[in-house]
Formats: structure tokens, sequence, C-alpha cells
């Protein structure tokens, strides 16, 4: 019956059905060919979203859209520019810089690639060529779920159970998150070099970057704030999320006063309507996850692996390579929902560690999302600058070689993820 059900889920998704239909469709079919009640597939739905964890997902989102709407991109460029602006590559290096900084407040990366294509599009198009501009701006909101606070890591602790931490979690990224930033900013000067791209930006001065820090700096705040409140066990994510939200209010109405009351509306609509995807998404994986613990698909699929080596290092090669084929196909979140529960348990019974293994297993997810034919971030870019899919790929060839090689560098040093939570005590 598992097969029969994720045979179905393949199909209608490659038909083109949204995703999490296609989920319910698989699952309620596995639930009816197993002869039980249909009335176990609502009891699984909403015990899955009846989550406190799970709220810190749209509260993170609100704080995002609330913090696009008080025109923070604005100071955050301006910031970066005075930073690093005159170099080869300058005003790419302003969107990655503004990116790393952006992806500690949004946490997502679509959302970080609507917000500065919006913004930056119009500025890097003077400059570089469309589908350079987009690729670019692509990597740098990929930056979203590595840099915490990370959508994607909560999702993973939820489905992970109590064997992970988020606050771990954020830590394992911050390290791969910033060598992926430095990493992006080498490739982009090497690329302006070699086509010789127009310097952009003024020269470095002092006094110009004082006075941008002095504009940005409750920007940046907000990441120290929430992230570590609950790094340090003062909040949960969830409560961190509700205090990111009242700070980007603040800064909305009071610092840069931009935001209006008539914003409030469509800031939350915009968030209510992005959470839906992934609560529904996480519904009804449930339920098709519930299928394969009826079938007892965790276990075989353990003993199968097991089968094949008893070797830890072995069985993350084997599932970081699957988890890239995956990524391809399929959806980030979707993709947590559905695998998360069946080699979490797995990665402790070969004595990996799990804070480790979390992170890799979230990260190859990450890079999925730059990875066709199903890179949403494509998708996304691709509609903001007019520019076909496969341009905007052929551009991205040489950051996403990089964030594989990021991929290789944590698997062969683990330190480079577990060191930091390790020192914090996690």
């Amino acid at each position: 019956m598992t097969w029969l059900a994720v045979g179905l889920f393949l199909m209608l998704a490659v038909l083109g059905m949204p995703l999490a239909f296609a989920l319910g469709f698989g699952s309620l079919v596995g639930l009816w060919m197993l002869d039980f009640e249909l009335v176990v597939m609502p009891q699984r739905m909403m015990h899955a979203v009846d989550s406190f964890p799970l709220m810190a997902i749209p509260l993170f989102m609100l704080a995002g859209e609330l913090m696009v709407r008080a025109g923070i991109m604005d100071r955050l460029i301006g910031f970066a520019n005075s930073l690093v602006g005159r170099m080869h590559g300058g005003l790419a290096h302003v969107t990655i810089t503004s990116g790393t900084i952006f992806a500690s407040v949004s946490g997502a990366a679509v959302a970080s690639a609507s917000a500065m294509g919006s913004t930056l599009v119009p500025a890097l198009r003077k400059y570089y060529p469309d589908a350079y501009s987009g690729a670019v701006i692509a990597s740098a909101a990929n930056l979203g779920p590595v840099i915490p606070p990370s959508n994607a890591m909560i999702v993973y602790a939820l489905m992970a159970g109590s064997s992970v931490s988020v606050g771990g979690l954020f830590l394992a990224g911050i390290v791969p998150g910033i060598l992926l930033a430095l990493g992006f900013m080498a490739i982009a000067s090497l690329i302006s070099w070699k086509r010789g791209y127009a310097l952009t930006g003024e020269r470095f001065n002092l006094c110009n970057v004082a006075h941008q820090a002095r504009r940005a700096i409750v920007i940046i705040l907000m990441p120290v704030i929430v992230v570590g409140g609950i790094v340090g066990g003062v909040f949960t994510a969830t409560e961190g999320a509700a205090i990111a939200v009242v700070y980007s209010a603040f800064i909305g109405f009071v610092v840069t006063r931009r935001l209006r009351l008539a914003d409030l509306p469509e800031c939350l609509y915009r968030a209510a309507v992005t959470s839906a995807m992934v609560g529904a998404l996480i519904a009804f994986a449930s339920a098709l996850t519930f299928v394969f613990t009826i079938e007892m698909v965790p276990m075989m699929l353990s003993s199968f692996i097991q089968s094949l080596t008893d070797d830890p290092m072995m069985f993350i090669l084997l599932t970081m390579a699957l988890l890239v084929v995956i990524g391809m196909l399929i959806e980030s979140n979707a993709a947590y929902i559905m695998l998360v529960p069946l080699f979490a348990p797995i990665a402790l019974a070969y004595g990996v560690d799990p804070l480790y293994f979390g992170f890799l297993f979230m990260y190859n997810l990450v890079v999925g999302m730059m990875t066709p034919p199903v890179g949403v971030l494509y998708f996304v870019m691709s509609g903001i600058t007019k520019v076909p899919m496969m341009s905007l790929v052929k551009e991205s060839l040489p950051f996403v070689a990089f964030q594989f090689a990021i991929l290789g560098l944590c698997i062969a040093v683990p330190s480079v993820v577990t060191a930091l939570p390790r020192a914090m005590g996690f």
C-alpha cells in the first residue's frame, strides 16, 4: 500500500497538482486500502499542525513582511554599499551582504528573493546582465534558510522530535552561512573581473560606514536579540518569533516610519498565505507518514540500509546522494515532512550526531532550491527579471557548485557544523 500511495503522489505531482493535495490523495488512498476509517486522516492532520513550536513559522514570516514594508532594504543596501560597494563586483557584493543580513530577519529563501529582487534588480541591471543579476539574488536569498533564524530548521526540528533542538540547529548554521557568503562574494569578484564589469559605489570611507551603520544598527540588532534569546534559553523559538513581530512593527512605525496601519492587512494576508502552504504540506504529509508507520516502512528502510553498510559515514554519503536527487524533484518543505521521520531515527541507530545529521539534511535540501527542474528560486527570479529559467541556471552554476563544495566540507569536517553549538552547550 505504501508504494501505491507514493506512486499516486508522484504521478499527481508530475501532472501539476499542488504538492499538498497530491500528498493528501496519496494518503487517502493508502488509508482506504489499509481498511482504516477515513476519519483517521483529519485526526492525523489536526494533530500534526496543533503544535506550539510550529507557530514560529507564521510569526517569522509576518516579521519578514513587516520588515520589508518598513523599508529596511534601503538601509541594509546603504550599509552594505558603504562596506563593499567599490570592490570588483561591488553591487553583487552589496546584494550578497544585504542577503546575509536579511537572512537573519526573514528565515526563508523565497521571501528574501522576493524582497531583494523587487528592490535590487533595477540597480543591478544598470551594470550587469539580467540573468547574472537574477543568479546573484537567488544565491544570496538561499542564505535565508542557512543563517538563523531559519524556518527550515524549525520544520526539521519539529519532524525529528526531541533528538535535536531548534537553538542547536540555529547555531550550526552560522559558520557554514558565513563561509557561503564569503565564497559567493569571491565568485562575484572573479566573474566581474573576468567580464570587465564596471566598478560601482563610493570609495570606502570610515565616516560613511559609521553613518550607515548607525542607520542600520536597529535592524542588525533584531537577529542578535531574537536568535540570542532562543539560543540562550531566555525564550522559545515561538516566543522569539512573536518578539520579532513586535520589534519589526516598532521599526516600521517608529524608526523608519514607512509602515502604515493600512499596510497591516496585506502583511497579515501574505504571511497567512505562505504559512497556509507550509501548514497544508505538514498536515497532508503527516497522514502519509502515518501510512508509512502502519506499513513499518521506517523499520524496513532501516534494515535495508544497514544491510548495505554498517559504516556511519557511508550511510551519510548515501543519504546525501539521495537528497541531491530528491532536491531536484520535490519542494524542500514536502521533503522534510516526508523524509525526516524516516531518516532521523536511522541516523540515531548508526550513532550519527543528530545535530550534525540534521544540519546536513536541511542544507542539502536548501541547495535543492537552486537545482532544476524544481528550483523554486529560479521560478521567483524568472518572474521578477523576465529572464528564461535556463539562462538563470547557467549563470548560477558557479554559485551552486560552491554550495555543494560547502556541503562536502561539512561532511568531511563535522566541526564546521558542530563546534559552535557544542561550545554553547548544545
